[in-house]
């Protein structure tokens, strides 16, 4: 059985970052998140910042449960889905999000709502036409 939970790598521009997906399950279903975490490699004297990109279910929204493969978020009116362990997801969603670290320096652990991110993600494949 694989891990899923395991803690994957990824450089980006000379930066090494660590990622890692979770998933909460609640017996509520608007309880459940699905979240994925990006921590850069910290400098010798520097404090590691914490980005994480938090999917909620919502209206026209689905995070996977049981139903759908493990780490798989679909936005329904389009039926537009994306697996947050696979690296070329993982990498997408940071290269959108890494912009809210420059908005927002001072803060160590920064978690924002991941869905406007998959839509700039999804969009931007949509109108390049490449996977």
């Amino acid at each position: 059985m694989r891990n899923d939970r395991r803690v994957r790598r990824l450089v980006v521009d000379g930066t090494v970052w660590y990622w890692t997906v979770r998933q909460r399950v609640r017996p509520d279903y608007a309880d459940c998140r699905l979240t994925i975490s990006f921590v850069a490699q910290a400098p010798r004297r520097g404090a590691r910042r914490r980005l994480s990109l938090v999917f909620a279910p919502g209206p026209d929204r689905i995070v996977s449960n049981s139903y759908f493969e493990a780490g798989t978020v679909v936005r329904l009116p389009d039926r537009t889905w994306l697996n947050l362990y696979e690296p070329g997801t993982a990498r997408r969603l940071l290269d959108a999000a890494a912009p809210v670290l420059d908005i927002r320096p001072l803060e160590q652990n920064l978690e924002v709502d991941g869905w406007p991110h998959f839509a700039a993600v999804v969009d931007h494949l949509d109108a390049t036409g490449s996977d």
